[in-house]
């Protein structure tokens, strides 16, 4: 296949910032994946004089690493990386040829104290928008320190493995031939997966933050940036940066911007708060928070962090259906994410819990992979807008169940199908299946909250004043986990807002 004129152009303007001279090193055969891999190689390399294909002996065809001249190397691709992982590859081209990755210094330090020897396999399908941060994260990993090697492999040419191994979700990463995690990581995250987290004495010396930001999606980096501009000490704890928002594939409703895509939009809200003295902490999760004469929140891993006012921004996360199978199955036909894993489903029958707007958008995209597309809906009628129940209607491999009850997911090492009670008649019913996709919406991420002090209302939700100020003096939220009336990322960002304004005027009458 050949890459377009536009994709061409931008990869121009990359491929002139290459530090050295690159090798591709690939092993193909005469095979038709082979032959695709051996096109793409070939019209890459024709575009700059840095780059060159040679033949190298590899576990498997086709692949190819990305090495410096007369060096080993340990990034590697198996099958095409096309889609989202397009940008992982020209990454690993700048990577490697010296260009240093775009993280923190105390990161890349972490990164090469590392002296265990790891080898690395993430399964990825090109259409997963969550993919590329866990190939990205592995390789530079993998360009830090020559003790690891990372090889994407694209499922799509290795359906055997895939089914060998029961992937059912991706990302998939093995370490060693073991399976090592499944679904979005930030390098953060897997730094700590393979390495151990921080130690609590990484944050001793932090002192007292004026505003202390809980959540790194849309309300806590709005909280965080107004916060900063007032000048103030400003921190930022975020177990996941980027929040819900980075399963958001296609994003209209931002005003001034048609269209953009979640883990886009978040990098260029990273990038903006990183313009701000903000003292940002990743893959930190919360364990409490207090009110004495300081807010004080503590950490999983027992460090206690000290501020005189802190904001949650917990947003949400995915709901269970808490029906029998539902976590037994997870990444074994159990999924929350059409987009990621629905290739891996291609001319299987499937289930789609959940009439609403997200339940109908994914049986839609999936109705052109799946064989059958079931769609369970509790209630008598579909929540979702009438557009997309029309689109719907007219796929003939869609069929829509209404006023049903999931009783359970069963299977063996994976989904074979689920048991729904039909609510009218109280009669049960048996699908077979090869993948349940759940997607009844959201809940507060705010489990940890029940014992601190902060009123909830029956939903999880954190109770606010119009300022964000929760019950407790000092303590505000924004956001998905509040009680406002309405979940979109532009109020999360304006509430974020709101919060921090609140905050700032808290502190200067105290």
């Amino acid at each position: 296949m050949a890459l377009d004129a536009e994709i061409k152009a931008q990869l121009e303007q990359y491929l002139a910032l290459l530090e050295s001279d690159i090798v591709l090193q690939a092993h193909l055969a005469d095979d038709a994946n082979s032959q695709k891999v051996r096109n793409f190689l070939e019209e890459i390399v024709a575009m700059s004089d840095r780059l060159s294909l040679e033949d190298k002996v590899l576990s498997r065809t086709p692949s190819f690493q990305v090495a410096q001249k007369g060096q080993e190397s340990g990034v590697e691709f198996a099958g095409l990386p096309l889609g989202h992982e397009f940008t992982s590859f020209i990454l690993a081209l700048l990577q490697v040829s010296g260009r240093p990755p775009k993280i923190d210094s105390e990161l890349s330090e972490r990164i090469k104290a590392i002296q265990t020897p790891m080898h690395f396999e993430t399964y990825v399908s090109l259409t997963c928008h969550n993919c590329p941060d866990v190939v990205q994260a592995f390789n530079i990993m993998s360009v830090l320190n020559p003790k690891i090697s990372h090889t994407m492999v694209e499922g799509g040419m290795f359906q055997d493995e895939v089914k060998e191994k029961g992937i059912m979700s991706v990302p998939t990463t093995y370490k060693d031939g073991q399976a090592l995690t499944s679904g979005r990581s930030s390098l953060e995250q897997l730094l700590e997966l393979v390495a151990g987290p921080q130690s609590e004495e990484a944050f001793a010396d932090k002192g007292v933050f004026d505003v202390l930001v809980i959540g790194g999606g849309p309300a806590g980096n709005s909280a965080a940036i107004y916060a900063a501009r007032k000048g103030i000490k400003t921190g930022l704890v975020a177990e996941t940066f980027g929040g819900q928002v980075m399963e958001t594939v296609g994003i209209e409703n931002m005003i001034g911007t048609p269209y953009t895509e979640g883990p886009q939009l978040m990098a260029q809200v990273e990038q903006h708060t990183k313009e701000y003295d903000v003292d940002i902490m990743k893959a930190q999760k919360a364990k409490s928070i207090q009110k004495k004469d300081l807010v004080e929140v503590e950490l999983t891993n027992g460090a206690i962090l000290k501020a005189k006012s802190a904001i949650l921004a917990l947003g949400a996360k995915w709901r269970n259906i808490n029906v029998p199978g539902e976590k037994e199955f997870l990444t074994k036909g159990v999924t929350y994410c059409p987009h990621c894993d629905g290739p891996l489903f291609e001319n299987q029958k499937v289930a789609v819990i959940g009439g609403g707007n997200s339940g109908l958008e994914a049986a839609i995209d999936l109705a052109g992979l799946a064989s059958h597309v079931y769609v369970l809906e509790f209630l008598p009628d579909l929540k979702a807008d009438q557009i997309l129940q029309d689109r719907a209607a007219k796929l003939s491999n869609i069929t829509i169940l209404t006023n049903v009850a999931t009783k359970d997911i069963v299977g063996d090492d994976h989904v074979r199908g689920l048991n729904y009670i039909d609510r009218e008649s109280n009669q049960e019913h048996h699908l077979d299946l090869e993948g349940v996709f759940v997607q009844i919406g959201l809940v507060p991420s705010t489990d940890w909250l029940k014992d601190s002090g902060i009123d909830l209302n029956q939903r999880g939700e954190i109770k606010v004043a119009k300022d964000g100020a929760t019950n407790l003096p000092g303590i505000f939220a924004a956001g998905d986990c509040t009680d406002s009336a309405y979940k979109q990322i532009i109020i999360s960002m304006g509430s974020g807002a709101t919060a921090a304004l609140g905050a700032f005027d808290y502190l200067i009458r105290q």
